[in-house]
């Protein structure tokens, strides 16, 4: 399985996603911050954990190859998005067709969230917890 923290910040999920992958698995840990990816590489090492990419981001744009992620995960960071359309843009392109996104709230009303996900044009939600929402990608 292939897994995109996006927004990763320090790792916190990101090394989770790597033992759950396993060593037949990866996990690529996208942020716009440096000093964030220099810490997942800490924990990498840490942990002696090999299967984490970490992937700097410009603006929203990765270098991941198109259809790579089965999971992709953007936990606790929507919220602080200025160009939601950009990113959920980005996170479809990455995502294969039978994927799923798993959207956290953050610090915003879920009603928020749903706005931003259904005007990206890009994503439907399939279900809804108290918690996020799995989305899959729109087949255009």
């Amino acid at each position: 399985m292939v897994v995109v923290d996006y927004g990763c910040g320090p790792g916190r999920y990101t090394t989770r996603f790597a033992h759950l992958v396993g060593v037949r698995g990866k996990v690529y840990a996208v942020d716009v911050q440096d000093l964030a990816l220099e810490y997942v590489i800490g924990e990498m090492q840490k942990q002696g954990l090999n299967n984490i990419q970490p992937v700097l981001a410009r603006g929203y744009r990765t270098n991941i190859p198109d259809q790579t992620a089965d999971m992709i995960f953007v936990l606790d960071m929507i919220f602080g998005v200025k160009d939601p359309s950009e990113l959920l843009a980005e996170v479809y392109r990455l995502c294969r067709l039978q994927g799923r996104l798993i959207v956290d709230d953050g610090h915003q009303p879920r009603a928020r969230t749903i706005q931003m996900i259904n005007e990206s044009g890009k994503w439907t939600i399939e279900k809804e917890s108290r918690d996020h929402l799995e989305c899959v990608p729109l087949v255009s």
